[in-house]
């Protein structure tokens, strides 16, 4: 019997002696690896034998969980168990309201994505009729506009952020935005650089970043394109979110354990590149977070170069601890690795 079917048997003993329940999170590839010391793909083929037995089944925004011994039969709109559960609001606690239909519509976004937001989906989770939705909000359009909006609306800056120099005040607009795309992964696709929603609780950052850039020298279409890139590359950045959440729930593996199992094909692709050749080998650490600094940091290191009064100080850590407000939750790590050999 080869490894994977001895770890895919003590879990599914587990499974079978209830200590592992429908619904329970069944350990990771990368827990697997650490606890029964083997490699990626290994544990990767593990939790393959347990979906082909069909004893397991990957959740969004959860992982993968122990599957029901018989699933019940359930309306789309409501998940099953291990899914992440959005609390529900009967339409009688306090009427259906924007600000009630806008809060439901960003706790569907943030556990399931924009592919699962609909005006019938809201309605279902306010227990409420969809077209009674229409009175409050235009369209699906018009309510991703209001939800822009409300994850917007908690983020400032303060007074003690303006005294700050134009290098840590771009920092700071860039984490802010970076920690609100981490808490809300849809806002990345959600937002568009060509053709601007009008989303007024967003115009502080523009404001923040215009008013830093003039204010050293520089001519106001110069702060505009200096507002722009930084924007881009934060948004860009961020776009890898929701589609590696999309990803792992389609494919029940996180980034890691994919990469695992397309090892030999990568090494079979850069067979005749050396250098690619080298690095498949050795390994690389993928951070999105740390992807993130290091270019924001050669992108303030060029914005430099145009500031009249020379570059304020470098490097990260230059902006105070405590600086600026983000939604609670706001920034949570998320990593994977590149495989080995």
């Amino acid at each position: 019997m080869d490894r994977y079917e001895q770890i895919a048997g003590e879990l599914r003993q587990r499974i079978e002696r209830g200590e592992l329940r429908p619904g329970d999170r069944v350990p990771s590839t990368r827990e697997i690896t650490r606890r029964w010391n083997v490699a990626m793909a290994t544990a990767t083929k593990v939790l393959a034998e347990l979906r082909g037995q069909g004893l397991v089944r990957a959740v969004p925004g959860v992982g993968t969980v122990v599957a029901d011994a018989d699933p019940p039969v359930r309306s789309p709109s409501r998940p099953a168990a291990g899914e992440r559960q959005i609390p529900r609001r009967p339409a009688a606690e306090g009427g259906l309201t924007t600000d009630r239909i806008v809060a439901a519509a960003v706790e569907i976004a943030d556990a399931e994505g924009l592919e699962a937001l609909s005006m019938r989906r809201v309605a279902a989770e306010l227990d409420a009729a969809t077209m009674s939705l229409y009175r409050h909000v235009p369209d699906k359009d018009g309510l991703v506009t209001l939800m822009m909006e409300q994850v917007f609306a908690p983020v400032a800056f303060s007074d003690a952020d303006a005294e700050l120099p134009w290098r840590p005040r771009l920092e700071l607009a860039a984490r802010l935005m970076w920690d609100l795309f981490r808490a809300h992964p849809w806002l990345a696709s959600a937002l568009s650089l060509t053709r601007p929603q009008p989303v007024g609780n967003a115009l502080p950052f523009g404001e923040w970043m215009l008013s830093t850039m003039v204010a050293e020298g520089l001519d106001l279409p110069t702060a505009f394109t200096v507002y722009l890139s930084l924007f881009n590359y934060v948004r860009g950045t961020a776009l890898n979110l929701e589609m590696e959440a999309a990803a792992e729930a389609a494919t029940g593996q996180d980034a890691e354990a994919w990469m695992a199992q397309q090892e030999a094909l990568f090494m079979d692709l850069v067979a005749a590149h050396p250098t690619f050749l080298r690095l498949t080998r050795e390994g690389y650490d993928f951070d999105l977070d740390q992807l993130f600094e290091f270019g924001l940091q050669r992108l303030l290191d060029g914005f430099a170069v145009l500031v009249p009064s020379g570059a304020a100080p470098t490097g990260p850590g230059t902006v105070p601890a405590g600086a600026g407000t983000v939604p609670a939750g706001a920034g949570a790590a998320q990593r994977s690795s590149s495989p080995r050999s």
